[in-house]
């Protein structure tokens, strides 16, 4: 099981995974810790990431970024509204009122929505991890923000499904900070809530959290946010007002060329950096547009003052943050600084001023959300074990659930009356499940939708459900209990409608319908009873023990239980069909990415061969070609160098295999004989050694080859005067040809050779001496270490007495010892 955190930001994205030491933030293929977020189009593939950022510059229109701000938003948000003009690709509005991004891709016009330009920047993430796990990786948790709507979750699970990664746990992105601040804490009081605020600046959003810690727990206390408040607000102004100058000072306006909009938002990111530790900082790009180079200076006065009405917004989330969590700033222990907007010294004076105290940077701003991600990964999974460490979350917003009135009521004109009721409040924990029982006769419809959509700026309705059909033994309205579940995600749904009948039944009296009311805690509204097995949600005990009463009346009636179909609607989903099809969309994305990589690889294989090979033919291998042979290929690789660069710059991958097996039929012989002539001393020393090394052994009186019979000895001796000889002739042979002619004297003959030789003296020089045969007049140790000398071929006798003599081995033996 895999362990990965994962931290998509509007700008760049981290990967953090879980390693037996720890969490780690992995490197990507260019040894960086931070991928861009960014998907650049071409005319052959796919250039994600870091690939993509390098070419943004080259093909702005089809370099797609900020994708966080796109995803799960109708077209007609007044924030991407505002967002659109800044982008340098083009956005327009799809058939379902949901944007639609357009590029040239394979040479023609194609259209993606958010939710798939996501799912290949996930699919990048996940190469980057399995890369540095050399695992499979499927299970992940993902870092989002807390301000993202049930659309924008579901969406990031679909992204995460294109990708084929199967999400355990969405975390808000100042939850993952919060656990990893509190996790590695070993003095968090035991009784005494820890507060701890944590100011999350990022590219293009601000978030706040409050966070109340004790020992082995967290507790999500508030959160508040300015969903377009950022690091890339000030880069804006910065854009903006350097803009204008230039348009005054150069008569250039940087607004109609959109490479020139890349290249001065770009500088003016850097210059927001060094103002940040400089008090002053200067500005110069050459030839930004028309051929024109600008220059500029800017001091941090200047900045901050150009940057008021943003700096005015920072307090806003602080306020609200410490309202909703019911505590004063005195009560406010610590507060944290994180995001990579955190850095413009302005805003840290406010949130200092704000709370009173100096913020702290205990944690890296860029990376805690992905560290924080994969610690969540790490709690849910049973690969590792975690210090117990509990994390009470809480959702931001309130859903609501309405459904009309019961048909039989029409009459009195309710069946127009929608009625709700608040299930999730604001600040409800994650996850959490309620029972609600209808009394209904019939099909009918509840929707899932925000209480409050004054700070949201999108559509109340989230998702309707059609429960039904069901058919009632009765004519009468049946009860019918429906769960609706706020999952680890955030996100809202219909569990499970199951249909509640009593009938009949000759048994005893039983209470557990009476306990099953009980534990649910029914709280009657009307047509509907609210129900909730959490005491936090404030259900009354009078009316569970009035439902309570009414089951106990009827003794021998017993609860038949008949689960209901759901349709499910979400306003703005992806169906399953257009999943499956995106899906496979991604993979053939990914498998022409691919082709073109392993192309791109076989092309450059034939361009270094040609300049490697004209290099050696005129160094190393000069003495091991021929003259004439060397022009031949000499030309030949300047005709191939000639085509790549022409006819054969786009080329497809066999081509290029078979150009450089070309090349390589002329080239590798010459090769060949210069790698022969490098092994051949090295392996021809090896065989004299063998000779050598079994003639001595062979004419040797070392007592320990006495056994050997003369007749064996002279068949090594044989076999080692004829391996000698041929080597002899060989050799001279092969002395006597010039080093460009091909080589007689080969090495793996010469291995070969020596091989033989070792295979056939071996087991002669090497064979046992024949055991003593067993006599009563047994030698003493002494006697016996005297006759044997204690070597690896003749061990003492003692261990083989029990052994049976060899055949015709006694007096042969028996006359060399005495």
């Amino acid at each position: 099981m895999s362990v990965v955190g994962f931290d998509f930001g509007n700008e760049s994205c981290i990967v953090a995974v879980a390693r037996q030491r720890g969490i780690d933030v992995v490197l990507n293929d260019e040894s960086k810790r931070e991928t861009p977020a960014v998907v650049c189009f071409g005319d052959k593939q796919r250039f994600i990431g870091t690939a993509g950022a390098a070419t943004t510059m080259t093909n702005p229109k089809n370099a797609v970024s900020q994708i966080k701000r796109l995803i799960g938003r109708q077209f007609s948000d007044p924030e991407l509204q505002r967002d659109l003009p800044a982008l340098p690709f083009n956005v327009t509005e799809g058939p379902d009122g949901y944007p639609l991004i357009n590029v040239q891709y394979l040479g023609e016009a194609r259209s993606f929505t958010p939710t798939q330009v996501l799912g290949m920047l996930f699919s990048n993430l996940k190469e980057i991890a399995e890369k540095n796990l050399n695992a499979a990786v499927v299970d992940c948790c993902i870092g989002i923000p807390v301000y993202f709507t049930d659309l924008q979750r579901r969406a990031v699970m679909d992204a995460a499904s294109i990708a084929g990664l199967h999400p355990l746990h969405l975390i808000h992105e100042t939850t993952a900070t919060a656990l990893a601040y509190g996790i590695y804490k070993t003095d968090l009081p035991e009784n005494d809530q820890l507060n701890v605020a944590f100011v999350d600046v990022g590219h293009a959003s601000m978030q706040v959290c409050i966070a109340g810690y004790k020992k082995g727990q967290l507790k999500i206390l508030s959160h508040a946010f300015d969903r377009s408040l950022g690091g890339r607000d000030f880069d804006e102004v910065l854009f903006q007002h350097f803009a204008a100058k230039f348009k005054e000072e150069y008569k250039i306006d940087v607004l109609k060329n959109a490479r020139a909009c890349l290249r001065l938002r770009a500088s003016c990111e850097k210059l927001k950096k060094v103002l940040s530790a400089n008090p002053q900082a200067p500005l110069n790009i050459e030839c930004l547009m028309d051929d024109k180079d600008v220059r500029g200076m800017i001091t941090r006065d200047e900045f901050e003052a150009i940057s008021i009405p943003i700096l005015e917004r920072v307090k806003g989330p602080l306020e609200e943050a410490l309202a909703q969590a019911g505590v004063t700033v005195e009560n406010v222990h610590t507060v944290e600084v994180v995001g990579s907007g955190s850095r413009v010294p302005a805003v840290i004076k406010i949130i200092a001023e704000f709370f009173g105290k100096e913020p702290r940077r205990t944690m890296n701003a860029s990376e805690c959300v992905a560290k924080g991600a994969a610690l969540q990964c790490a709690i849910l999974s049973p690969t590792f074990k975690v210090r117990d460490f509990q994390v009470n979350e809480s959702f931001p917003f309130s859903i609501a659930l309405t459904w009309k009135g019961s048909a039989p009521d029409a009459q009195n004109g309710e069946a127009e009356n929608p009625q709700s009721t608040v299930v999730f409040p604001k600040g409800n924990p994650i996850p959490s499940v309620k029972a609600l029982t209808f009394f209904r006769s019939g099909t009918f419809s509840v929707d899932v939708q925000y209480a409050d959509t004054s700070e949201l700026q999108t559509p109340a309705k989230i998702s309707t459900y059609t429960i039904g059909p069901f058919q009632s033994s009765k004519s009468e309205r049946s009860k019918v209990k429906v769960r609706v579940r706020l999952n680890l995600h955030g996100i809202v749904s219909t569990e499970s409608a199951t249909l509640l009948e009593e009938e009949e039944v000759e048994v005893p009296v039983v209470k557990e319908p009476a306990k099953m009311e009980t534990d649910e805690a029914p709280a009657t509204t009307e047509d509907v009873n609210m129900q909730d097995g959490s005491a936090e949600n404030g259900a009354s005990d009078k009316p569970v023990q009035m439902d309570t009463d009414a089951k106990v009346e009827a003794p021998k009636k017993k609860v038949k239980k008949t689960n209901i179909p759901i349709v499910e609607l979400v306003y703005g989903g992806l169906p399953s069909g257009d999943l499956q099809k995106a899906v496979e969309k991604e993979f053939e994305m990914a498998l022409q990415d691919r082709v073109m990589e392993e192309t791109k690889d076989k092309k450059n294989a034939v361009e270094a061969y040609v300049y490697d090979m004209r290099n050696k033919l005129y160094d190393k291998y000069q003495d091991f070609v021929a003259e004439a042979e060397r022009d031949a290929l000499i030309s030949k690789l300047q005709e191939v160098e000639d085509w790549l660069y022409e006819d054969g710059e786009d080329e497809t991958k066999g081509v290029y295999v078979a150009k450089l097996e070309e090349l390589k039929m002329q080239g590798n012989p010459i090769e060949e004989r210069f790698k022969e002539s490098s092994e051949r001393g090295t392996v021809v020393e090896q065989l004299v050694y063998c000779i050598n090394s079994y003639r001595e052994a062979a004419v040797s009186n070392d007592p320990k080859f006495d056994h050997i019979d003369v007749s064996e000895k002279q068949k090594v001796l044989n076999e080692c005067v004829e391996a000698e000889a041929w080597l002899r002739e060989k050799k001279q042979h092969q002395d006597a040809l010039p080093k460009y002619a091909t080589p007689i004297l080969l090495s793996a003959d010469v291995r070969k050779k020596a091989e033989t030789l070792d295979r056939f003296c071996r087991p002669i020089m090497t064979k046992p001496k024949p055991a003593k045969p067993a006599t009563p007049e047994t030698p003493t140790p002494q006697e016996n270490e005297s006759q044997y000398p204690n070597t690896p071929e003749s061990q003492p006798a003692t261990d083989a007495k029990e052994e049976a003599p060899p055949a015709g081995g006694e007096p042969m033996e028996t006359e060399k010892a005495e």
